[in-house]
C-alpha cells in the first residue's frame, strides 16, 4: 500500500477544493491551481481531500502517491506559498530586479537577464560582506522550483570552490585539489 496516498490532506481555512469529471481546483488567499488525474478517485470529505486508486495494477499504486503529493503541495501553496532561496557564490557574482526582470553578473562578459514568469515575486538581497540572495516566491511549487533550477543551470556550483548559484543550505560535494 502507498503510505502516502492513504494519508488525506487536510484543507486548512480559506481554502475550497473543487473535483470536477477529471480536475481538481484548489482556490485559496495566494491564488488557484488545477490538476487535471487519472487512475484514481478523489474525494473532498469532511475538510480532507481523499485519494483511492482504481485497482492495485502498478500503474495505478504508483500514481496514488503522486496525486496525493501534488493536491497537498497545491492546498499548502494556495495557503501559505513556497519559497527557494538562490545564493551567488563567487567574487563579483550580482544580482539585481527590475520587476519581473532578473539581471545576473555571474563572470561571464555580459549579464543575463532573464525574464520572470509574473506568477512568481522576485526579491534579490545584496548585503555588503556576504553572498548575494536571489529570493523565490509563488502558490505554484512546481513553477518556483523550475524558474530556480533555470537560473541555477546558469551557473552550477564546481566541486573545487564551490563557486555558482547554489540553493541556500545546499551541501556540495568538494574535491581535493591538485595538492592532494
Amino acid at each position: 500500500m502507498s503510505r502516502i496516498g492513504n494519508s488525506p490532506v487536510a484543507i486548512p481555512e480559506g481554502v475550497t477544493v473543487e473535483v470536477k469529471d477529471a480536475l481538481v481546483t484548489v482556490k485559496g488567499k495566494l491564488g488557484e491551481l488545477t490538476q487535471d488525474f487519472s487512475g484514481v478517485d478523489v474525494k473532498v470529505e469532511e475538510g480532507k481531500v481523499l485519494v483511492e486508486r482504481a485497482s492495485d495494477s502498478k500503474e495505478h499504486k504508483s500514481k496514488h502517491g503522486l496525486y496525493r503529493a501534488l493536491f497537498a503541495n497545491m492546498v499548502k501553496g494556495v495557503s501559505q506559498g513556497w519559497t527557494k532561496e538562490l545564493e551567488l557564490v563567487g567574487v563579483g557574482y550580482r544580482a539585481s530586479n527590475q520587476g519581473q526582470k532578473l539581471d545576473l553578473a555571474l563572470g561571464f562578459s555580459h549579464n543575463i537577464i532573464m525574464d520572470i514568469a509574473p506568477e512568481v515575486k522576485i526579491e534579490t538581497i545584496s548585503e555588503k560582506g556576504k553572498n548575494p540572495i536571489v529570493k523565490l516566491t509563488s502558490h505554484d511549487k512546481q513553477l518556483v522550483g523550475q524558474v530556480a533550477a533555470k537560473i541555477r543551470g546558469f551557473r552550477k556550483p564546481e566541486p573545487y570552490k564551490g563557486k555558482g548559484i547554489k540553493f541556500v543550505g545546499e551541501q556540495l560535494r568538494r574535491k581535493a585539489g591538485k595538492s592532494a
